[in-house]
């Protein structure tokens, strides 16, 4: 359980005439909807046995996941983008990973709760990742959410990833919201400034991927969670609403 004391939340003029209800909840896929790091880090394990190298422990991996390919690459290797060699090691790691995408992820403990009580509320939920199409959608299969999903929004959804707001507008257009309607849960500090630049409500996910360095206190979100189930806590505490008016 992490101890760290929940973030203030981010207060605006209010105009009650302006406010409106919060009703859609987005999701960061790896480190926040799922735990992905067992099959990624069995991933990075087998390119390193490919290339006689020691297997890293999974708590030394854990941390990097929601960073990316090029992050395990960088741990497991020491290299850079900019080295030789990277870009096929990236390309060799991807193509161990399409192999083993669903093989022991699941949804974080509270996570399958949630959704289901979102859902018996009323309330549409979907994922913003960055992570690429041709995993999103095999994993959200695997974990039988793709039907369940108002949206499903990859890396590769848009010309901009994440912190850019482009994918989570993309999110409200599909299904049909406005952004200032929305929470984004992430584990990153990429996420919660994605979800800020949109103009929505953002909570960081402290069960997730969160590097022991890492000051989320200071991301400015409107609040931080220990678990899924905390979610619903932060509605009740906040009465569904949030201010439109713009600073």
């Amino acid at each position: 359980m992490n101890t760290r004391e929940p973030a203030a939340p981010i207060t605006k003029p209010c105009h009650q005439e302006n406010q409106q209800h919060v009703d859609t909840v987005l999701f960061d896929l790896d480190g926040t909807l799922a735990d992905t790091a067992p099959d990624l880090a069995l991933s990075l394990n087998l390119l390193l046995k490919e290339h006689q190298c020691e297997a890293l422990p999974f708590g030394q991996i854990r941390p990097e996941v929601s960073n990316g390919a090029g992050a395990l690459i960088t741990l497991g290797f020491k290299l850079t983008a900019k080295d030789h060699g990277f870009e096929s090691l990236r390309e060799q790691l991807l193509s161990i990973y399409d192999e083993n995408v669903c093989n022991e992820t699941q949804l974080f403990p509270g996570m399958s709760e949630l959704l289901l009580q979102l859902e018996q509320l009323n309330m549409p939920w979907g994922i913003v990742t960055n992570k690429p199409s041709r995993f999103t959608l095999p994993l959200m299969d695997g974990l039988d959410l793709s039907q369940r999903a108002a949206c499903i929004i990859s890396g590769d959804s848009t010309a901009q990833r994440k912190p850019h707001p482009e994918p989570m507008q993309l999110a409200c257009q599909t299904i049909g919201t406005q952004a200032q309607r929305c929470l984004y849960v992430g584990d990153a500090l990429r996420d919660i400034e994605a979800g800020r630049n949109a103009g929505m409500k953002t909570l960081v996910a402290l069960f997730g991927y969160i590097h022991k360095d890492a000051q989320p206190e200071n991301w400015q979100a409107d609040g931080m969670v220990d678990t899924p189930l905390e979610i619903l806590d932060w509605f009740t505490e906040h009465n569904h609403l949030i201010n439109t008016t713009q600073p």
